[in-house]
């Protein structure tokens, strides 16, 4: 019953995805008089928000704490708030919203919605101990904007 639970939520988040742009598409299509003018800027909107956010957040998360690939593992605290950084800025693409929040329902074994987490020896083997799937409700609380 949980998985036909998860199906109608998953159902439901693509329904709000669509409509959403649904709705920018028809806010286009009565601000500007021209047909191919709205389309126009609803797809350029569209391209805005689903590709170029995501790279704008990685630039701007490079810009704001730099992490280079040589020493990757000398300071905890910049990965964290480089992390955080591209996590807040990729937040506004309502792409990676989507994506997140599906993945995250969809797969009970997921549980967060990124994959970066620092741990160390102890905590990969306390983690170990908890493979089981997780509850509806405990997918739902990791997606939820809280």
């Amino acid at each position: 019953m949980e998985e036909i639970w998860r199906l109608v939520i998953y159902l439901i988040a693509s329904l709000l995805y669509v409509s959403f742009w649904l709705g920018i598409s028809i806010l286009f299509s009565v601000v500007f008089r021209s047909t191919s003018t709205s389309a126009l800027a609803s797809l350029a909107i569209w391209i805005f928000f689903s590709f170029f956010v995501s790279l704008g957040a990685g630039v701007l998360a490079d810009a704001i704490a730099p992490v280079n690939q040589q020493n990757v593992g000398a300071d905890p605290a910049m990965i964290m708030k480089h992390e955080e950084v591209l996590r807040v800025t990729s937040s506004f693409s309502p792409m990676t919203l989507y994506s997140d929040a599906t993945s995250t329902i969809l797969n009970p074994m997921q549980k967060t919605t990124r994959g970066l987490i620092l741990m160390g020896p102890m905590e990969r083997l306390s983690i170990s101990r908890f493979q089981n799937p997780l509850p509806l409700l405990q997918s739902l609380f990791i997606v939820a904007p809280i």
